[in-house]
Formats: C-alpha cells, sequence, structure tokens
C-alpha cells in the first residue's frame, strides 16, 4: 500500500508536536517496519527543514533529525515539471496540498495521510488521518 505522508504529520514527529506525536510516530514507525510504503514529496523536504529548524534554531540537530527520521523511514517522491503545471492549471485553494495531490498520484498512493484531510479536494485518492490510517493498516 502506497501512502504519500503529508508535511505536517512528518514535523509533528521531529519536533514532537503534541497532541499529534503519538499517530504521527506511529505512521512512520509503519513506514520503517514496511506495513506501508511511506513517501514524502521531494518538496515537503525543505518546509519541514524550515519548520523544524525554526522551531529548534539548530540546524545541525534538524538535518541530522530529517537523516535519521525520515530519510530512513521512507521514500522521496519526486516533483516534477509534469506534478507542478498539473497543480497550477485546478483551482484549489492551497497550492501546496495540490501538488502533494499530483505527488500521490504520481506514485499511485492508496491514501495520503494529513492531519487536514478537509484541504485535499480530490476524489481519486483517499485522504485520511493518521488514526484513520492506523485503523485500516491494523484494524482490531
Amino acid at each position: 500500500m502506497n501512502v504519500l505522508i503529508d508535511t505536517n504529520i512528518a514535523i509533528d514527529v521531529l519536533i514532537q508536536r503534541e497532541p499529534f506525536f503519538d499517530y504521527s510516530q506511529l505512521v512512520l514507525l509503519a513506514s520503517e517496519q514496511e506495513y506501508i510504503n511511506g513517501f514524502i514529496s521531494a518538496s515537503a523536504i525543505t518546509d519541514i527543514y524550515y519548520i523544524t529548524n525554526k522551531v529548534l534554531k539548530n540546524d545541525k540537530a534538524t538535518r541530522e533529525l530529517i537523516k535519521k527520521h525520515l530519510m530512513k523511514t521512507v521514500r522521496i517522491a519526486s516533483v516534477d515539471e509534469e506534478t507542478i503545471f498539473k497543480a497550477l492549471g485546478t483551482g484549489w485553494r492551497d497550492f501546496e496540498d495540490c501538488v502533494q495531490y499530483y505527488v500521490g498520484e504520481s506514485i499511485s498512493a492508496d491514501y495520503i495521510v494529513t492531519r487536514n484531510p478537509e484541504d485535499f479536494a480530490c476524489d481519486k485518492i483517499s485522504v485520511v488521518t493518521p488514526q484513520k490510517l492506523l485503523d485500516i493498516i491494523a484494524p482490531e
């Protein structure tokens, strides 16, 4: 199962943002343990770095967290010219989420996992919260 992990999920883990940390961490763990094929878009890595470093105020620590907790846990999905042109051609209110959606399409994502599913106006990919994704991959 291919899952595109939204920026906010990665940041929740890296800065241990409460009350979101636990479920977000379990999503990354599911990717690390290969219950899912977890992806983060290449364009999201810069946002993840920027926001995490803004909180930590430590470039070296931020880079190490990204290397240790993301690069070894998820795959990086490319953002290419076609993806950007598709996103530019839509009427989505949030351009970043639109790019994420088309990245999801390019990796044949079954799900996009985010804390803000209402921000994604898509019909081809299911958009779920971390808790919902965990219920899907490990039902009781």
